[in-house]
């Protein structure tokens, strides 16, 4: 039988390599993808259209419709997921219904974005064509919110139930009200996770392919409206390198992808310390 201390050593050994294996496998992707994909970005590729199907030219209009999309599919699912949230976890914290929807929440989780995206075009697409336009800006972004609700419900569930119980006592023995007390103190104080919540749907909802193939359309033009097609530039990636084949694009485009999720999550991380040290002080 080994020796408690030799066993921690083996343990520590284990969990080196497993991390010094994850940030080896971390800097070999992102050093493959931008090492092919740096050389061809420039200013007029950032800021010209793509021509000849995305074989030449630039990915102006593909960011432009990646940045609204994203917009527009936050501001259909945060609402509906905060509220959720506070619901579940303040006003119905116990009880066979709120099981009954967690245990949904976490079911819709674990379903395949195909599966997404072909309810997406059944429903949206097809179904509600006369209002969303049918392959559209819209329909891609409901379903994409409905993607991303699960993790932005369960995040802030998490982190609504990390606020001490002095905090709503405090706010209780002033004379607050249930909301007053929610909004005043509860949110606050879980901002942060909240914030971290959000940036994890942004990740999925920007880096989502298959379902939004399905629902959102593919044009290469800058949507006008809701209901006009439009390209995501995890969807460029794909058709420009398995449909047309330049890879030299497909990495160029995914770069500028990999660059501008690294730019979202340093952003955050720097929003998050600050409130951090608001609520902390």
């Amino acid at each position: 039988m080994l020796k408690p201390r030799t066993t921690e050593k083996i343990a520590k050994f284990i969990m080196w390599v497993a991390a010094i294996l994850t940030v080896t496998f971390l800097v070999l992707v992102l050093g493959y993808i931008l090492l092919n994909g740096l050389p061809k970005v420039s200013w007029e590729f950032l800021t010209t259209e793509p021509e000849a199907m995305g074989a030449k030219g630039g990915i102006f209009s593909t960011i432009i419709s990646t940045v609204i999309f994203t917009l527009v599919t936050l501001v259909m699912s945060v609402p509906v997921g905060v509220l959720a949230a506070i619901y579940l976890t303040e006003y119905m914290s116990r009880g066979p219904v709120a099981g009954v929807i967690r245990f949904g929440t976490d079911a819709l989780a674990g379903i395949p974005s195909i599966v997404f995206g072909l309810f997406g075009f059944a429903f949206f697409v097809v179904l509600l064509k006369p209002v969303t336009g049918g392959w559209s800006l819209i329909s891609g972004s409901l379903t994409a919110a409905i993607m991303i609700l699960p993790t932005i419900i369960r995040t802030t569930e998490e982190a609504i139930k990390a606020v001490p119980v002095s905090y709503r006592e405090g706010s209780y023995a002033l004379g607050a009200t249930k909301w007053q007390t929610v909004s005043r103190t509860v949110l606050p104080s879980a901002l942060p996770g909240i914030i971290t919540g959000v940036i994890l749907g942004i990740g999925r909802a920007v880096g989502e392919t298959a379902a939004l193939l399905l629902t959102l359309g593919g044009s290469l033009f800058i949507p006008l409206s809701l209901t006009e097609p439009a390209s995501t530039m995890s969807m460029h990636l794909y058709k420009v390198a398995m449909e047309v084949g330049a890879m030299d694009m497909a990495f160029a485009t995914a770069s500028v992808l990999i660059i501008s999720v690294l730019l979202i999550n340093t952003g955050a991380n720097v929003i998050l310390s600050g409130l951090k040290r608001r609520t902390t002080a």
